[in-house]
């Protein structure tokens, strides 16, 4: 799989990301070690998770990886949390998921863009996942208002110079991207946006002059309009509009891992 230099950065990525926000849904530990290694044999050098995936399983599982294969690079987030703490046993996370079924506020998550959360948050998630530095960080999902810019990006800009972020940036929806891009760009140093081959949503980058960077989305953007379309057909139309960045893609299992590779491989 080819790697790119993100835009505006010096952060080389595979070409898809592979996101990690279904992972505890793979199965047992070894089913999902087992997906993450298929996931590097197939190419991915980049993983993308948060703190909140798997109520802090993705990022303990990447740990494992991260220990057998160091040249691995992860995103992960800050801002929400897990309700339960982040530490809980796996029979404790699988029974609060499914409480939550029946209870939503059981498996609801935590918000807190406090920043003396986040560096707690920091701290735990770089034991978690077994490495001292982190390649992206990235405040997940904030409203504007919930953020005090300034003070975030001094701490963002200190965690860069102390080489525990290699850059920081925001995962947001495009309604919540516009007014960063307006009033804070500052905290706009890479952007994680989601977007569809129909809606075109990143564009909101472009109308403010910045390039994509990671998108995602367009896979489950697809099946929700009811498009028959193959999934090599959807990747491959989102591999030309994001023609220079990374995009995330995930699975729950092994033989799709391939799958993804195959694009590459096929000159698509």
């Amino acid at each position: 799989m080819p790697t790119v230099c993100l835009p505006s950065t010096q952060l080389h990525l595979s070409r898809f990301v592979f996101g990690t926000a279904s992972l505890f849904n793979a199965g047992n530990a070894h089913q999902r070690i087992a997906l993450l290694e298929a996931a590097v044999a197939a190419g991915f050098t980049h993983f993308d998770t948060a703190p909140y995936y798997g109520f802090g399983w993705a990022e303990r599982d990447l740990g494992q990886l991260i220990s057998r294969h160091p040249q691995v690079t992860v995103t992960t987030k800050v801002g929400i949390y897990s309700p339960g703490g982040e530490d809980a046993s796996r029979s404790a996370v699988f029974l609060r998921k499914v409480a939550g079924r029946l209870v939503p506020a059981m498996s609801r998550p935590t918000v807190d863009f406090t920043l003396s959360r986040a560096q707690k948050m920091l701290e735990s998630s770089l034991i978690r996942l077994k490495c001292e530095r982190v390649a992206l960080y990235m405040l997940h999902e904030p409203e504007l208002q919930m953020v005090t810019t300034d003070e975030w990006q001094r701490w963002l800009e200190i965690e860069v110079t102390r080489g525990r972020i290699g850059a920081f940036g925001l995962a947001l929806d495009s309604k919540r991207m516009t007014p960063f891009l307006n009033t804070a760009p500052g905290l706009a140093q890479v952007v994680q946006v989601h977007d569809s081959l129909d809606g075109c949503e990143a564009d909101c980058l472009t109308t403010h002059g910045r390039p994509l960077q990671i998108t995602y989305g367009y896979v489950s953007a697809a099946r929700k309009l009811g498009s028959n379309q193959t999934l090599d057909a959807i990747l491959t139309k989102a591999l030309k509009r994001n023609q220079h960045g990374a995009i995330i893609v995930s699975t729950t299992k092994p033989e799709r891992v391939d799958q993804y590779a195959k694009l590459f491989r096929s000159g698509s």
